[in-house]
Order: C-alpha cells, then structure tokens, then sequence
C-alpha cells in the first residue's frame, strides 16, 4: 500500500488512539504511517463490543437470579478471564470457579475479597454489594 493510500475510515477508538501503518513512500521505500482506523477492523471491533456488553448483561442476570457472586460480572467488565485471574490473584482456576457460585462468595473472608477487589480496582465493599453491578 502506499502512503496515501492508508485507511482514514473512522472506528470505535478514532478520538482515542492511531495505529502506525507501514506503507511505500514516494521514494518507494517503506515509510510509517497513521491511520485512524479501517471499515472491515472497525466493524469486527464493533462486533466484539457487542458480544462483550452482553456478556455483562448476562452476567448481571446470574448475579441477580443467585446463579454466580459479583465476580462474575467483573471479570467481565474487565474483560478478564480464568487464567488472568488466577495470575493476578494467585488462586487456583478452580477455587476462582468454586468463589463464582453465590453461596461460596458470600462465605469468603475480606482478605480473600481483597484480592480480588485489588485485581479489579474496587472496594472489598463495592465488590460485595456489587455496586457498579447496578449501574451497568
């Protein structure tokens, strides 16, 4: 692609970042560039957006319904998984699934909350009431 040919389309992160494109210059040597995005990027990242708020909403459904703890919903939000949690917070993959069912959750200790409200930048009081669970 030459120089001034890299995509201008706008997309979901335009007001917020460029991203450096190589390109032929005039010269016909490899030169960066910045683009603000392309159509067929900008529609798979819209797509993703998508599936991770229902993902969320869902999530906000178990919560509610007593079917998962508030852990559930954070992880989400933050668009986290098993693994990265479980590097994070130095538990095992299976103690983070056993601390996503309700029941568990509400019987863990405040210095096991703290790690997760650590991980998450929240208080052990907002993880526990899911406060930013009613807002979402």
């Amino acid at each position: 692609m030459k120089s001034k040919d890299i995509p201008q389309d706008p997309s979901a992160l335009d007001k917020f970042t460029r991203e450096v494109c190589y390109a032929v210059g005039e010269d016909g040597k490899y030169v960066t560039g910045l683009s603000r995005g392309w159509e067929v990027k900008a529609d798979a990242l819209g797509i993703t957006w998508e599936e991770a708020e229902q993902r969320i909403k869902d999530a906000v459904q178990k919560i509610q319904s007593g079917e998962a703890s508030p852990i559930l919903f954070y992880m989400e939000v933050n668009l986290m998984d098993m693994p990265t949690i479980a590097a994070y917070t130095g538990f095992w993959q299976w103690t983070i699934k056993r601390h996503l069912k309700a029941d568990v959750f509400k019987g863990l200790s405040d210095k096991k909350l703290q790690k997760y409200a650590d991980v998450f930048s929240v208080s052990v009081d907002d993880l526990k009431a899911g406060r930013l669970i009613h807002g979402a």
